[in-house]
């Protein structure tokens, strides 16, 4: 990493130059990325976790709930459970549609841009 050379203190150097991934992580363009993701990401964590909290402590507690039978040998416990592998599987493609919307692009751009810098230098 080089540093900035201070012309009044011969032999000093003053803070070091900003690498370019600090460059780039101080950017609009990059903190707008980061907001636009927490918006998404933040509030579906927030949900999943409270639907795989509720699953566990019903299993835990509810347990004359999770037995009740739905058809056949299928209890409301079985459903619960693969609710759990379903509702991963629809924000997995809610998470991969939505960042190929509203994320891709953006990021592309922020990558060009470091890779036309880092080629400048």
């Amino acid at each position: 990493m080089s540093t900035i050379h201070d012309p009044d203190m011969p032999g000093k150097s003053s803070l070091p130059e900003q690498t370019t991934w600090q460059e780039v992580q101080d950017s609009a363009d990059f903190q707008a990325l980061r907001r636009s993701f927490r918006r998404f990401v933040f509030p579906m964590t927030a949900a999943f976790l409270l639907w795989y909290f509720a699953y566990v402590l019903l299993a835990a507690y509810a347990t004359e709930f999770f037995t009740i039978q739905v058809f056949g040998n299928v209890n409301v416990g079985i459903l619960f459970g693969l609710g759990q592998f379903l509702s991963t599987a629809i924000i997995t493609i809610a998470y991969v549609r939505w960042t190929g919307r509203n994320l891709d692009d953006q990021a592309a751009e922020i990558g060009s841009r470091v890779r036309q810098d880092e080629a400048d230098r």
